[in-house]
């Protein structure tokens, strides 16, 4: 006989009679009655080929059958329950939160999904530039659309498509209207400084080639915070392209940046997660999102 061949309603019955040691409070919590439970495990006993439980006077003890059955029994109903849990987890419509951070757009690859799966539920959430990785790992959301840099450990990054830089200036500043400007025509300009020093390095380009450092400027906490600074003539910036090309407001400009690496616009992921509409929404992306 193998473990397909037994009865799990029968299994069950033994283990609560194990925890109780005790007929009767095993039948109540059953809700059967007690000669029924009485052969029920009889039958169980039949069915292993092991005397499982002895009913002295004294009460009801597991035998050394018993004892050895009873973790596995436990075992197999948790397994049981873990195959039902999954079974109608897959069953119910599934649910995806995508992140995206500012000035990236996800409706393309967000339609695509919900065209090709329409019994999902696809949810799009809002986050700040140094959420991405937080909302990931505690799961907020299952996707991030965002841009570099963006740590890596326990995540998996897709690079979608290179996103220029660009200056972003007050409009009063002696290089609005300039075709375009280099790192050498601000050379002595001070730069926003954020308190995540990897993102801060990334968006001041410190060191500026040749390893000189990059001017220090005012501590921001927000890219509001930034465009203030920006915009009293406190600063300049280094922004991205797709964030700032239109104009955020009447008293800023930009000024295409020339000889800097473009940025990167990525699709990012929990490491582990391989969950059928998680891998459709990265192909979607990849497919649509393509800058």
């Amino acid at each position: 006989m193998t473990d397909r061949d037994l009865d799990l309603r029968l299994v069950r019955y033994f283990t609560v009679v194990a925890s109780h040691l005790h007929y009767g409070r095993a039948a109540a919590e059953l809700r059967v009655a007690q000669p029924s439970l009485s052969r029920q495990i009889t039958q169980l006993e039949a069915l292993v080929g092991a005397r499982l439980l002895d009913r002295t006077r004294q009460g009801t003890r597991l035998t050394e059958a018993g004892e050895a059955f009873l973790p596995r029994a436990r075992e197999l109903l948790r397994s049981c329950e873990q195959a039902v849990a999954a079974a109608r987890r897959a069953a119910r419509p599934s649910r995806i939160t995508v992140g995206y951070t500012a000035g990236l757009i996800v409706t393309p690859a967000v339609e695509d999904l919900r065209r090709r799966h329409p019994d999902a539920e696809v949810r799009t959430l809002h986050l700040e530039w140094d959420e991405p990785r937080e909302a990931l790992l505690a799961r907020r959301v299952d996707a991030v659309v965002t841009r570099l840099p963006l740590r890596t450990a326990d995540l998996r990054v897709t690079v979608l498509h290179d996103e220029p830089k660009l200056l972003l200036v007050p409009v009063g500043h002696r290089l609005a209207g300039a075709e375009s400007a280099t790192l050498d025509d601000i050379e002595g300009e001070p730069v926003p400084r954020f308190p995540d020093p990897e993102f801060d390095a990334y968006w001041r380009i410190d060191p500026r080639p040749g390893g000189r450092p990059a001017p220090d400027g005012p501590r921001v906490e927000s890219i509001e915070d930034k465009l203030e600074c920006v915009a009293a003539g406190q600063a300049v910036a280094i922004v991205p392209a797709a964030l700032y090309a239109g104009g955020v407001r009447p008293d800023l400009t930009t000024v295409p940046l020339r000889g800097v690496e473009p940025g990167h616009v990525v699709v990012a992921t929990r490491a582990a997660d391989r969950g059928r509409l998680v891998a459709a929404l990265c192909r979607a992306a990849r497919e649509r999102l393509t800058g």
